[in-house]
């Protein structure tokens, strides 16, 4: 029986990925992942191309989204797993998510502008296509553009947080991003629950609003994560009995830190996100 190799979060270029959903699949498959989510930003329009693809190969395609949202005036990034991708609910809390970006990034294209770098929103559109406009679109028109080198200094210099580019953006509530999840008959994970730097107060305050809101999983594992992080967000976990869930967030093959389906095991004292899922 093959080994089961789980990878519960990744991009492809319907959001801010490089790779179309049929590369990310194959791709995927190369490295020995058997059950993947697809979890573009505030999107599922690349799911149906995956979704063919893998029942072409011995793939389990699990449908995914990952959401962004506000509570407490702070943004989080919510993973919605086993979806129905055509869930009206869902499709509708989407289309929201849509015109927000759209007008962020005509907000970003504009403080560039008064930063002598014209014509980023036309660029960063047509680069989009159907997927969603998102801040990586903007980092790779400044690197094409030759005002900066690479990805993190375009946020260091213009995109980041304070920056002369930054736009502080009101995403949907926490609230409304779990109930499209549960409507959709998907489970609503944190993702990446040590990226946020909250305290350990504030990350009870936040676990404690996001169970009660249906919130059932915690990213535990990432392709990022250390020993010590791991440790951390399997006391979360365990504190809040939430279920443990698996993902690289691989965007790009350039990155060689992240790669499709190269994660340390889920702790065995950890509920899998997985037995949730009916296939």
């Amino acid at each position: 029986m093959t080994e089961q190799k789980y990878d519960l979060h990744c991009h492809s270029n319907f959001s801010d990925g490089a790779l179309s959903p049929t590369d990310v699949v194959l791709r995927a498959i190369e490295h020995g992942v058997t059950t993947l989510a697809l979890t573009d930003h505030d999107t599922v329009t690349g799911l149906f191309e995956a979704q063919q693809v893998a029942s072409q190969h011995e793939l389990n395609l699990v449908p995914g989204i990952e959401l962004s949202c506000i509570w407490n005036k702070k943004t989080f990034h919510i993973l919605g797993l086993n979806i129905d991708p055509k869930n009206t609910e869902l499709l509708a809390g989407t289309q929201q998510l849509q015109k927000i970006r759209m007008e962020r990034a005509k907000k970003i294209a504009s403080k560039l502008e008064k930063n002598k770098i014209p014509g980023a929103f036309d660029a960063v559109q047509e680069a989009a296509g159907t997927g969603m406009i998102t801040r990586p679109h903007f980092a790779n028109y400044l690197i094409n553009k030759g005002h900066v080198s690479t990805m993190q200094e375009a946020f260091d210099r213009y995109l980041g947080q304070g920056k002369s580019a930054f736009v502080n953006t009101q995403w949907v509530e926490l609230e409304h991003a779990i109930q499209w999840i549960k409507s959709a008959g998907g489970v609503a994970v944190l993702a990446h629950p040590m990226r946020y730097k909250l305290t350990a107060s504030w990350m009870r305050r936040f676990l404690s609003a996001f169970k009660e809101m249906g919130g059932l999983g915690i990213e535990v594992i990432t392709a990022r994560s250390n020993p010590d992080e791991i440790r951390r967000t399997v006391h979360f976990a365990r504190q809040y009995e939430l279920y443990g869930s698996v993902g690289s967030d691989f965007h790009t093959p350039k990155n060689q830190w992240v790669e499709l389906g190269r994660l340390a095991p889920l702790p065995t004292n950890i509920k899998p996100v997985w037995e949730l899922f009916n296939h």
